[in-house]
């Protein structure tokens, strides 16, 4: 009699059952963080929002007392990277060769979300309709979020998560009251930068999760590297004249919303939650920034939200809560 076992011990280990807990499984992002790890991420998410929708009230804030676009910028890139330094010293300290033999990609993460995303951010307020920044910038950095996290991670693009990117699109043309006659050639050319701006973003959070980046060290990297390069040409150029100018409460306002809130802590929340959430979840939270811009603009500029803000924000709170949840599965 002849007994055959697909168990049998001398039976070649690629003829054996998978066990179950052997069994492939997807990408850890397209299944969900579990629970806790995805509750911590919406927080840290929604965090990351707020301080975005604080330095864009702020900065509209301090331009109308007579600062500038550059103006700001370095204080948001010179007050981070001088606070940094620490965090930059204790790395190098620790183990050089962190940077030295990956000097690269720290390269490529600053040019992702360092002085290039701020230059084409701030550039293009100077061709396109304030309105376009609410929309343009952050549905490219939802929309290529998602494409990019599917071909370099291979995370999959559920109808789930579309449907809530979608959703949140959608919130954002609401809240802006974006019409046809904004549509010009040359705010198409500022309507270019803001994609570019926001593809960038999303490229970043896709390395930053490829490479499994520390997020408080990339911060320290990219805010350390615009010192390095930006404020010392931002100086040469303008000489800070509009800075030095600025009343005393003006500046120390700007430094401490620039620079220390949002210039370290924008880099720092998001680079946590694509660390807990995935760069295509965590591309999605940045859309509610104009939202929450809105109703941050009534105390400090004095301007009421009106009907089509809130239920833009309204719109982009349901998209981002389908598409960063997902379905419970076996």
């Amino acid at each position: 009699m002849i007994t055959t076992s697909l168990t049998h011990p001398a039976m070649p280990l690629a003829l054996r059952p998978t066990p179950p807990s052997e069994t492939p499984r997807a990408p850890a992002d397209a299944a969900g963080p579990p629970p806790t790890r995805l509750a911590l991420g919406i927080a840290v998410g929604l965090l990351a929002a707020s301080i975005g929708a604080l330095y864009t009230v702020f900065a509209r804030w301090g331009l109308a007392r007579g600062l500038h676009a550059p103006d700001l910028t370095v204080l948001r890139y010179g007050v981070a990277g001088f606070v940094m330094l620490p965090v930059l010293g204790e790395a190098w300290w620790r183990d050089s060769s962190q940077f030295t033999s990956r000097w690269r990609l720290w390269l490529a993460v600053s040019l992702l979300a360092g002085v290039p995303f701020g230059l084409l951010m701030f550039g293009a307020l100077q061709f396109a309709p304030a309105s376009h920044a609410a929309v343009f910038p952050f549905s490219a950095m939802s929309v290529m979020g998602m494409l990019l996290s599917a071909w370099v991670l291979g995370d999959k693009i559920t109808l789930r998560r579309a449907t809530g990117i979608a959703i949140v699109l959608a919130g954002l043309v609401v809240l802006s009251g974006l019409d046809a006659a904004s549509l010009t050639l040359r705010g198409a050319l500022g309507d270019a930068m803001f994609v570019a701006a926001g593809t960038l973003w999303a490229g970043f959070g896709i390395l930053l999760r490829k490479n499994k980046l520390d997020p408080l060290l990339a911060t320290a990297v990219i805010s350390f590297t615009a010192l390095l390069t930006y404020v010392p040409v931002y100086f040469i150029v303008s000489g800070g004249s509009h800075l030095f100018a600025a009343g005393t409460t003006t500046l120390w306002v700007e430094v401490l919303v620039q620079g220390l809130i949002a210039g370290a802590g924008t880099l720092y929340t998001y680079a946590k939650m694509v660390s807990l959430l995935g760069p295509s979840r965590a591309a999605v939270f940045p859309a509610l920034a104009p939202g929450l811009a809105a109703l941050m603009a009534w105390p400090v500029l004095g301007h009421m939200p009106t009907s089509h803000e809130g239920a833009g924000l309204a719109l982009a709170m349901l998209g981002l809560l389908v598409a960063v949840t997902s379905v419970a599965r076996r």
